[in-house]
Parts: structure tokens; C-alpha cells; sequence
């Protein structure tokens, strides 16, 4: 039992560690956040676990090889740079009708936060890369203790990101009665920003791996 929970709480830290750091989903969590409130985060979160158990499953049957190939980096830099690219666009269309009076509970719109986890996730090739490496040496390890270690892995690992997730849109939520509808609209164009900065970079990434 001490090496299950071992597993887990080293697998929580370093999720934690690691959603931390600024990125695609970090924006779009705060820019959804002070309009749709506390649920934005976990929702994303949502979405991009189930993309991670896929992605687990297939590290398991031996995917691996195939995400360190330097196309496959390519091809999804690209990609993902005109998901970003498409994310950004949308938001700076919404701005000029963006309120924050406006409360948005429907069940297509939590399933659409949802969807942003898991576009979120696929622009990113950094993704792919942590679990083909760091992600896959956890895999080995846990293989150790069976189906459990390796469940125990995967609970830290989405809780870890969950708990910062969380604890963001909560955050952002909360501080909305201070926001203006004119200031979200600035913070929401600057998020748009931030993706379109993200989605430059990806493409550099990808186009410079191909001219080399």
C-alpha cells in the first residue's frame, strides 16, 4: 500500500507542478472562468482526462516510438497552432457582445468546455511528449504494482491537475463582482492574445523542424 500511495502522491506533485506553468488551457480556463464561473475549470479538466486515458492506453500497447518521431512533432505543432489560431479568432469575434451579466448553466455549453480540455490538449506537442517520456516512465514503474499502480497514477496525476484548475476558475469566479463588462473584455482579448503568441510559437516550432 505504501508504494501505491507513493506512486500517487509523487504522480500528484509533479501534475500539479506542471499545470502550473502557463499554457494554452491556463488561458482559456481564466478567460471562461469569470462568465461561466467555478465549474470552467474542472469541465476543461474533464475533457482533457479523457484524452489522457486514451492517450495512456494506447502508451500501453506501445505508441510511444510513434509520438517521439520528429513528423509526428511536426505535423501536430501545425495542427495544433490552427486549433489556437481558431480558438483565438472565435474569442475576438465575441468580444464586442461578451457581458458578464450574461449566467451560461446549459448542458451544451459545460459540454463544450469539455471540448476546449480536449482541443486544448491536442494543440499542444508538448503534451505528447511529456507522456511519451516522462509519462511513460511512470507507466513502467507502476507496471510494478498492475492495473492499480497504474490506476493510482492516472487519479494523482487528474487530480493534481483538477486541484490547480480548480482552484483557478474558483479564483477568477469569485473576484468577478470586481470586473467591469468592459475590463473582461480586456482580459478576455488579452487571453486571445496569449493563444495567438501560443500559436505562432507551435507553428515556428513545426516549420522549423522542416526546414531543418
Amino acid at each position: 500500500m505504501l508504494a501505491l500511495m507513493t506512486i500517487f502522491f509523487s504522480s500528484f506533485v509533479i501534475a500539479l507542478s506542471g499545470a502550473m506553468m502557463p499554457g494554452p488551457m491556463l488561458t482559456a480556463t481564466i478567460s471562461e472562468s469569470a462568465r461561466r464561473g467555478f465549474w470552467t475549470g474542472p469541465l476543461i479538466v474533464a475533457g482533457h482526462g479523457i484524452l489522457e486515458l486514451a492517450l495512456l492506453a494506447a502508451l500501453m500497447i506501445g505508441l510511444a516510438p510513434l509520438l517521439l518521431k520528429e513528423g509526428v512533432f511536426t505535423g501536430i505543432a501545425l495542427s495544433g497552432s490552427v486549433i489556437l489560431l481558431w480558438m483565438a479568432c472565435g474569442m475576438f469575434r465575441s468580444l464586442p457582445s461578451l457581458s458578464l451579466s450574461w449566467q451560461d448553466s446549459g448542458g451544451k455549453k459545460q459540454g463544450r468546455l469539455m471540448v476546449y480540455g480536449v482541443l486544448l490538449s491536442l494543440a499542444n506537442p508538448y503534451w505528447y511528449i511529456w507522456w511519451a517520456t516522462i509519462g511513460l516512465g511512470y507507466i513502467a514503474q507502476c507496471r510494478m504494482s498492475g492495473i492499480v499502480g497504474i490506476a493510482f497514477f492516472f487519479s494523482g496525476h487528474i487530480l493534481g491537475d483538477l486541484a490547480f484548475y480548480a482552484l483557478v476558475s474558483g479564483t477568477v469566479a469569485k473576484g468577478r463582482s470586481f470586473l467591469s463588462d468592459r475590463l473582461y473584455r480586456n482580459v478576455l482579448g488579452g487571453c486571445a492574445v496569449f493563444l495567438v503568441a501560443f500559436a505562432f510559437y507551435f507553428a515556428f516550432l513545426g516549420l522549423r523542424n522542416i526546414l531543418s
